[in-house]
Formats: C-alpha cells, sequence, structure tokens
C-alpha cells in the first residue's frame, strides 16, 4: 500500500513537472503537481488509504525540512539584518491575508456543512 501511495504521489508531481515545461512557466513544477493532487482529491471526497499511508510516513521526516533555513539564517544574518523592516513587513501582510483567508474559507465550509 505504501508503494501504491508514494508512486501517486511521484506521478502527480512528475505531471505537474511536466505541464510547467509544456506551458505553465509561471508556477514551480511540483506546485502545479500539490494543485492537481488537492483537485483529485476534492473530486474523490476523501483520501485513498494509499496517498494516506504514504503522506504520514513522509510527514514523520518533515522536520530534516528546517535545517536548510536554518542553516541560511547563520550564513546570511547581515543581510537579514540589513532588511529586517522590510522581511517583517512582508510576513505582517503575508499572515493578515493567510488568516483572513483562512476565515473567509472557513466560514464557507462551515456553511455547507449545515443542513
Amino acid at each position: 500500500m505504501l508503494l501504491r501511495g508514494l508512486t501517486a504521489l511521484v506521478a502527480f508531481q512528475l505531471l505537474g513537472s511536466a505541464l510547467h515545461a509544456l506551458c505553465l512557466a509561471a508556477l514551480p513544477g511540483p506546485i502545479i503537481g500539490l494543485l492537481l493532487l488537492f483537485g483529485a482529491l476534492l473530486c474523490m471526497g476523501q483520501v485513498p488509504a494509499p496517498i494516506s499511508e504514504a503522506a504520514s510516513g513522509l510527514l514523520r521526516y518533515l522536520p530534516l525540512l528546517l535545517v536548510p533555513p536554518a542553516v541560511g539564517i547563520m550564513a546570511y544574518g547581515g543581510a537579514i539584518a540589513a532588511h529586517i523592516w522590510a522581511i517583517l513587513g512582508a510576513l505582517s501582510v503575508s499572515v493578515v491575508l493567510s488568516l483572513a483567508f483562512s476565515g473567509w474559507l472557513m466560514g464557507r465550509l462551515s456553511a455547507r456543512r449545515q443542513p
């Protein structure tokens, strides 16, 4: 089951990369594949067991993805300090927009569940 789930995840990533190479150069291939996977899961209405098992297995290694940003912060501390206000401004705007969108989406999804 794990192999089927990993194969499906890699297939969506490859499909996204192919679409990126053919016509959608604005978005990275893995992001296109992720959006395609999200659309497929929405159409199915549930997450199949193989994909759920593969995703759970990959989530155990998620903390390893935090190592490169930590090294980047250490290596480029001076550049970050020079542009701290721009960085904080961008982070603040993105947090506000994310919270507003999440609230709007939760309201829409809650309205769909109520009879």
